[in-house]
């Protein structure tokens, strides 16, 4: 992966994180992290087609400065990769405005 890309941190609990990973501004792939004793499962969820090289160059990457920088034992990283799209963002006022709004109709 190239110099710009960035990890926009989503959440954080105390076993697991969840990231946005951007490159040249632009979202490139959803990130779930999940710290299990000594491993690190990774859900990887893209949001464009990557070549393999680029492929393992990310994960290489989400290894180095998210997993590594974790200070939570690791002895094996699991990666489980997926292609999708991004459908909406939904949280509970805006379930509950649509709601309401079917409800009214």
């Amino acid at each position: 992966m190239s110099s710009d890309v960035v990890f926009e941190r989503q959440y954080r609990t105390p076993t697991s994180e969840g990231y946005r990973l951007h490159r040249g501004g632009m979202p490139v792939a959803q990130i779930e992290l999940h710290y299990a004793h000594t491993v690190v499962y990774c859900s990887l969820v893209l949001l464009e087609d990557l070549a393999e090289p680029e492929l393992r160059a990310a994960i290489d990457e989400i290894d180095n400065r998210l997993v590594q920088s974790a200070e939570v034992p690791r002895e094996d990283f699991l990666v489980t990769v997926y292609r999708g799209q991004e459908v909406g963002f939904l949280n509970d006022d805006i379930l509950s405005r649509t709601r309401y709004a079917e409800e009214s109709q």
